[in-house]
């Protein structure tokens, strides 16, 4: 009797000892170059969990799975290496969708199947295959309640633009070299027409980094910006700063950041196994949690927990304003232009 229990018992830590080596894709080997748009904290993240999860695989950037620049700065290095027929990375998590469209008509996409994505997302993905969000950032305004009270600030991105009593006092990013801002001039020029630029030029609007403006509404040089709402939250955790969020009453506009594996005869390490197993991972409960511990959105579908001191974002769906990805990319130079002409034009 005694040996039947050892014998069960040696079993169910067999058992045990498979399960839990199962967990980590020990079987993933491969070098893996991900160029990203995600904010270098975040990249910290990823890089502590995927060498953890992928222990085999080895980083394609030094130490670091990632290569980091702005979209902007990403698109042009991109457009460089195109020229030689390959690139030098293998994925990519960059800030919009708009530009998986363009590479994917390109044919520079891998499709990757990701089971159940229909039910497992409540965000738009490529059907093909050949890109996924993984990242929802939200473009927001935010005000200083330090030095003001939100009556007298806009509570639309209308107003933003329009009202003559900010004149001077308004700051953003600049849709050249940011994705995420680019996305917002195309849906509120989508929504408004190109007279909305019109306003933020006549409005003096600053054009700078997202820590340039938060420290100009810190000291009253701004009195609102448009920002993106993982910006704000983050300097209320980790600075307790007092800059707070409107959530314009004319939408705010999600942006789903989304994943793309390289095709293999044009990636810089031919490895699509790694990548696949890399984007499984992204979808998974763990990764999620890491994105919001970034301050940015789950695109889970019946995922009830948010950001840091965000609301709901199914609440924020029903308000989304919405992004003409096929505009977005379509027409972007023809919006960069009007942008040029019309509000950074001396």
């Amino acid at each position: 009797m005694k040996k039947i229990l050892a014998l069960v018992l040696a079993l169910v830590m067999l058992m045990s000892f498979g399960s839990s080596a199962l967990a980590v894709n020990e079987d993933v080997e491969g070098t893996v170059m991900i160029y990203t748009s995600m904010y270098q904290f975040v990249i910290d993240m990823m890089d502590e969990a995927l060498k953890a999860e992928f222990p085999n695989l080895t980083p394609g950037n030094g130490d670091s799975f990632f290569f980091y620049g702005g979209t902007g700065a990403l698109q042009q290095k991109l457009a460089g290496e195109m020229e030689t027929g390959s690139l030098g990375c293998d994925m990519m998590l960059v800030a919009e969708p708009a530009y998986s469209l363009e590479l994917k008509e390109g044919g520079w996409l891998e499709p990757i199947e990701i089971e159940n994505a229909d039910s497992l997302l409540r965000f738009p993905y490529d059907e093909d295959g050949y890109w996924y969000p993984v990242r929802v950032c939200n473009m927001v305004l935010a005000y200083n309640p330090e030095m003001y009270s939100p009556e007298e600030l806009p509570k639309t991105f209308e107003e933003f633009a329009n009202d003559e009593s900010l004149k001077g006092l308004i700051s953003m990013g600049n849709p050249l070299t940011s994705g995420t801002t680019m996305a917002a001039i195309a849906a509120l020029t989508d929504k408004y027409g190109y007279e909305y630029l019109d306003g933020l030029g006549k409005n003096g609007v600053m054009i700078e980094s997202g820590s340039t403006a938060l420290a100009k509404l810190q000291t009253g040089e701004c009195k609102v910006i448009m920002i993106l709402e993982e910006s704000v939250l983050q300097a209320r955790k980790e600075q307790g700063s007092q800059i707070a969020c409107i959530y314009p009453e004319d939408g705010v506009i999600l942006i789903p950041s989304t994943v793309m594996t390289v095709a293999e005869n044009r990636s810089a390490n031919m490895s699509i196994e790694a990548c696949e197993a890399i984007e499984n991972w992204l979808l998974t409960e763990e990764a999620q949690k890491l994105i919001m511990e970034g301050y940015m959105h789950s695109v889970f579908a019946g995922m009830t927990e948010f950001p840091y001191d965000s609301v709901d974002t199914d609440g924020l769906i029903e308000k989304d304003m919405g992004v003409d990805w096929v505009r977005c990319y379509t027409q972007r130079e023809a919006i960069q232009t009007e942008w040029n002409e019309r509000v950074t034009a001396e």
